[in-house]
């Protein structure tokens, strides 16, 4: 069966009084054209995905404010009174990602076998459960993301998103620019495992320590020692700074900063599908800002 569009349809019955009116919502053209589909919503909610979602359709247990739920393509407003099964679905929080400035010493994990204190022992108590965007080993600083939202973590985590990831390295040995650029073509170590390419630009040397921007694209399991192990380097500082259009800049070690919805979804409406993105409602301005706003026109005194 062809799935139903999602724009608006005209009107072409004559308005109705309120005997007449209907109150499905679910037929209400309108539904057709804002909203989130309930697909997405209820997958959000952690009820189930997707397509799970859609065989629960199909099988007659979603509900939407006491009515049966007939097709997926129905969109959900924010006012609505869901069921599952009989059981209300609670509104699911809306996308979230923050900056945190991972110290060095801590592991990104919930729970360590070893005794080791985590991020999260460490984050503020007024933050929601929220989880972490790819990793930091236990030495290595700098700028981790933490969402709310388990598939936008996927997404900005997946190589063929194409995040990159920018490090400050200090590095123990001897280098050159030259031997940094060979790693443009991608390393391959003694074990197989295999690195895509990697840009590494010498900043400068002090001693017997260099310190290198290096900026990669897959973000594997400690792939910046690694690689720089294979050219005769030593790591023994490492410091995160961007990871994709995000960077660390001046926020200070242990803090945490929200990215405001906008500037998240305007910094990776190119990269990431729009379903792992925050839905941003515009409110219209008040009548009394527009006043506010509009230009005055200056009388010209008369002579």
């Amino acid at each position: 069966m062809p799935e139903r569009r999602e724009t608006p349809r005209p009107n072409k019955r004559k308005p109705m009084g309120k005997r007449g009116a209907r109150k499905n919502s679910n037929s209400d053209p309108e539904n057709w054209a804002k909203g989130e589909r309930i697909a997405k919503y209820l997958a959000r909610a952690g009820v189930a995905s997707r397509r799970e979602v859609e065989r629960l359709i199909e099988e007659g247990v979603v509900q939407v404010n006491g009515r049966r739920l007939t097709t997926p393509a129905f969109k959900v407003r924010g006012g609505e009174h869901i069921e599952v099964r009989g059981e209300r679905v609670k509104a699911p929080d809306m996308i979230r990602v923050w900056r945190y400035h991972k110290p060095a010493g801590l592991i990104t994990t919930t729970q360590d076998p070893e005794g080791r204190t985590t991020i999260f022992e460490q984050l503020p108590s007024g933050l929601p459960r929220v989880i972490t965007i790819g990793r930091l080993d236990l030495t290595t600083e700098g700028l981790l993301l933490l969402t709310n939202d388990g598939g936008l973590a996927r997404a900005l985590e997946l190589p063929k998103t194409g995040i990159m990831r920018t490090y400050r390295v200090r590095a123990h040995g001897e280098t050159t620019q030259a031997q940094l650029d060979t790693l443009k073509a991608g390393v391959t170590l003694a074990d197989g495992t295999r690195f895509a390419r990697i840009e590494a630009e010498l900043e400068r040397q002090t001693g017997s320590n260099n310190w290198i921007t290096v900026k990669l694209f897959e973000g594997q399991n400690r792939e910046v020692r690694k690689a720089m192990e294979h050219l005769g380097l030593q790591v023994n500082r490492l410091i995160r700074t961007h990871y994709g259009p995000f960077e660390l800049a001046d926020l200070k070690t242990g803090a945490v900063d929200e990215i405001p919805p906008q500037l998240l979804r305007s910094a990776l409406s190119e990269s990431v599908a729009d379903e792992h993105l925050p839905e941003i409602q515009f409110k219209p301005p008040s009548a009394q800002s527009r006043r506010k706003r509009s230009p005055r026109t200056k009388r010209s005194k008369s002579i």
